[in-house]
């Protein structure tokens, strides 16, 4: 066990190496950090009323135009869902990152829990459930929504009050293209950061998961917190086996720390560390692929 703690602590060594000066950081995080607060991935499997339904149908435009009832009802049951869940340690440790390091959270997450963590600087890709607008003339609607305790099968969305046109969950659906400002924006971050790191994304949906890449072409350094493999693992510098919950507090501690080791609360959660966590190193690049698409697929 002695032999595990010093090869663990040499794991977190050789990523806080990498980490430590950088000063223009860029996180990508996924469904995986939200779901450590307790929220339930996309695909997991729904509960009670909804898991009659698919939801990568009822994410789409072609149900909107179908059943604008049915998917506002569901939204509306997500937004509830989304507001039971607090911010995790993962979430808190990246603002707390910002007091010595310009820090962009791009997250393909729909939820608030990066802003309700402190996170100062938030890019959704996906859009946001909190932001609703109006579907035909794309005016934010800022009325109050009543939002059910308890699952109901349909709910009339509300009309908005410039054009009449009926008011939508502010959200990316499969098919539609991504805000162009919110997906320019994280290209050319990537690009010119210090240091990328992936947090909880499993790296399928395009056109995040070409992000990494784009990073990579440029020469920057990539760091993959991830409990399990994802597509990116093979394309990234460094991989860490850990939950962002445990690994970004650890990591962030580690950054202020001023001792070239690591502080001695960071040794003891390394030696209770799963043997899952680990560091692969010297991985091959990855040249962005061309004539890539901002709509998000899956």
């Amino acid at each position: 066990m002695d032999n595990y703690r010093e090869r663990m602590t040499n794991v977190l060594d050789e990523v806080l190496e990498v980490a430590r000066d950088a000063r223009r950081v860029v996180v990508l995080t996924g469904a995986g950090i939200s779901a450590e607060s307790g929220l339930a991935t996309f695909r997991d499997p729904e509960d009670g009323l909804w898991n009659r339904y698919d939801p990568m149908q009822l994410a789409s435009i072609d149900a909107w135009d179908e059943d604008p009832e049915m998917v506002w009802a569901w939204y509306l049951w997500r937004f509830e869902r989304h507001h039971q869940v607090e911010p995790n340690a993962g979430h808190r440790a990246l603002a707390d990152w910002e007091e010595g390091a310009d820090v962009l959270v791009v997250t393909q997450n729909v939820d608030d829990l990066h802003e309700r963590g402190g996170s100062s600087d938030v890019v959704h890709l996906h859009g946001n459930l909190s932001a609703f607008r109006c579907s035909d003339c794309e005016r934010p609607y800022t009325d109050r929504v009543d939002v059910p305790h308890e699952p109901v099968e349909r709910l009339a969305p509300p009309s908005c009050p410039a054009c009449g046109g009926l008011v939508r969950p502010g959200v990316v659906w499969f098919g539609e293209m991504l805000p162009p400002d919110a997906f320019d924006r994280a290209v050319e971050e990537v690009q010119s950061a210090d240091l990328v790191l992936t947090v909880g994304t499993s790296g399928i949906v395009a056109p995040a998961s070409l992000l990494p890449r784009f990073a990579g072409a440029r020469g920057v350094p990539v760091i993959e917190i991830n409990p399990n493999p994802t597509e990116h693992s093979d394309e990234v510098t460094h991989v860490w086996r850990a939950p962002a919950a445990s690994a970004l507090p650890a990591l962030v501690q580690a950054i202020r720390a001023t001792g070239a080791r690591l502080p001695d609360a960071v040794d003891e959660w390394a030696y209770a560390a799963d043997e899952s966590f680990r560091l692969i190193r010297g991985c091959r690049r990855c040249n962005p692929r061309r004539g890539s698409s901002s709509r998000r697929t899956d």
